[in-house]
């Protein structure tokens, strides 16, 4: 009876209403997670470190799993970043998507071409995709959960996108990715990702696409959908419509690189086009000193509707994923013009959670 009283009195109290984290409010309905820069990774930046422990429960690697990062020569690969990502997310019990094995953009110059600069043949462009997709998923066989295999392959009208993969390969490429990928880790779930999701020509695409990969018997577990937005782009109802046709697949969606920018963007066009760049202009950049009041209901208002919609979606939304941690680390800073300030995330450049934190939790009470 004395252990039992130690026992009792020992346990932690229960979280309060203003303790409550997001992985918390969002337990049992899917998970909330953000993207590790390599300060992050090493455990230099502390603070940031402190809101993922407290808030996510699932981590993404940001850059270090690119393959010009992770095999920047052929068969040198670079695990060095990678493994201490796999091993902090062990450590903290979170789920770990590993990103990207096959993207066009962000892949080592020598992947293409041969010693003369002339693009390799099919075969070998083939082989050397197996070698990498089947090393880097083979190191983190039972380790990395699930992995985005093929990254922005299809453009906004539908149409493959021409890379150097479709060139050399053909659109079985896609395929042959998810194979590989399977053979190394029969385990693992296994994602197609693109942004612009909520344009209709891509989502027809992109059905098609996975309707024939399932025809064609290849694993593919879930679709994510880059979650790159702005305060009028895109229409929140066509975003919708994305979900339940992506759904209606009977695979995961995901809400992956979500961030919200509150800057005018040159060309809506581009979507998430990383390539895109364009001149630092002082009028581009309005919020330098802090955002207005106004400013921040917008901002807090498309956040809310944006989490309304996933969580009546639950049912085929596996996880949230913010593009970062806190606005300082945001990718939008600096793309597709360099050098502004945004407030893209839910936590500020201080780690502190911005007042929107707790109003996504209040809606998770609904």
């Amino acid at each position: 009876m004395a252990l039992a009283f130690y026992a009792v009195a020992c346990a932690p109290p229960p979280k309060s209403e203003k303790d409550l984290s997001l992985k918390d409010a969002f337990a049992g309905k899917f998970y909330i997670g953000a993207a590790l820069d390599s300060a992050q990774i090493v455990g230099e930046d502390t603070a940031a470190i402190r809101v993922v422990k407290e808030q996510f429960n699932a981590i993404v690697a940001e850059n270090c799993m690119k393959s010009e990062k992770i095999q920047p020569q052929e068969g040198v690969f670079d695990f060095h970043l990678p493994d201490q990502f796999v091993d902090f997310g062990e450590q903290n019990g979170l789920f770990v998507t590993g990103h990207t094995l096959i993207w066009h953009s962000q892949a080592p110059a020598w992947f293409f071409v041969d010693s003369l600069g002339n693009d390799v043949s099919r075969e070998v462009m083939i082989e050397r995709m197996k070698t990498h997709i089947q090393t880097v998923v083979g190191r983190y066989k039972g380790r990395i959960k699930g992995w985005d295999v093929v990254n922005e392959a299809i453009l906004d009208d539908g149409s493959y996108r021409q890379s150097k993969f479709f060139e050399i390969i053909g659109e079985d490429y896609i395929r042959l990715a998810f194979e590989f990928a399977h053979q190394a880790d029969p385990d693992a779930e296994l994602y197609y990702n693109d942004y612009s999701m909520a344009n209709a020509g891509k989502r027809e695409g992109v059905v098609a696409m996975v309707k024939k990969l399932q025809e064609q018997g290849v694993r593919i577990d879930g679709i994510g959908m880059q979650a790159h937005i702005g305060l009028g782009h895109p229409d929140i109802a066509e975003f919708e419509k994305s979900i339940e046709a992506f759904g209606a697949l009977g695979v995961h969606v995901m809400i992956t690189e979500l961030d919200l920018t509150l800057l005018p963007f040159p060309d809506q066009n581009v979507g998430a086009e990383v390539s895109a760049s364009f001149e630092y202009q002082q009028q581009m950049d309005p919020y330098k000193e802090g955002l207005p009041d106004e400013m921040n209901t917008k901002f807090e208002n498309r956040y809310l509707d944006f989490f309304k919609l996933f969580l009546k979606h639950q049912d085929v939304i596996s996880r949230v994923t913010q593009w970062g941690v806190n606005d300082t680390q945001s990718w939008r800073n600096y793309w597709p013009i360099d050098g502004r300030t945004d407030y893209p995330l839910l936590f500020d450049r201080e780690n502190n959670p911005k007042p929107v934190v707790a109003k996504i939790i209040e809606l998770t009470k609904e």
